[in-house]
């Protein structure tokens, strides 16, 4: 397989795991109003952990390829985004394991600044201005490795991924795990 189907698949990953995440951060905002909702965060409960585990260990797989493999380089935006994905792929993986019910106090500050530094490195994409001075002119975060669907780049994946992290992480432990 070439690059650019690596690109689609991960792009068509990124976008799903963003709906899904929609669905849950909305179940979990109407959870005490809809029994609809209930049963969506209660059902979902259990999984959120392993699965924030898979989402950050394929996040980081996932820009182990595009760098060492295909050979994007990482800008310094990658790189703040990438000390805070790296992390949390290991910590989400030992705390799954363990079923660790109070993994948001570690995950969701990471998660967060990760969102944070992702949705500037985003946007740095698409208005270069934007820049502080925190850019590399060899490596300039401004450019844009590959971009599906008009908007789906990797510091959009990387969003997605912390995004993911902090809903699933934050989840009310509702049922007996």
């Amino acid at each position: 397989m070439n690059n650019e189907t690596f690109e689609l698949f991960f792009s068509m990953l990124s976008v799903a795991l963003l709906a899904g995440t929609i669905v849950v951060l909305l179940a979990r905002v109407l959870y005490r109003q809809n029994a609809v909702a209930k049963n969506i965060v209660d059902s979902f409960s259990p999984w959120a952990l392993p699965l924030a585990a898979a989402v950050t260990t394929t996040c980081t797989l996932g820009s182990l390829y595009f760098s060492e493999i295909v050979n994007y380089k990482p800008c310094l935006m990658c790189w703040y985004q990438r000390t805070m994905m790296y992390p949390l792929a290991v910590i989400l993986i030992v705390a799954a394991f363990r079923k660790d019910k109070m993994i948001w106090r570690y995950a969701a500050p990471l998660a967060a600044i990760g969102i944070t530094v992702s949705t500037y490195h985003w946007f740095l994409e698409r208005f270069p201005n934007l820049d502080a001075g925190v850019c590399d002119v060899e490596v300039p975060c401004e450019f844009v490795w590959f971009e599906n669907f008009g908007f789906v780049t990797l510091p959009f994946m990387a969003f997605t991924g912390f995004l993911a992290v902090l809903v699933f992480t934050t989840l009310p432990k509702t049922t007996t795990e």
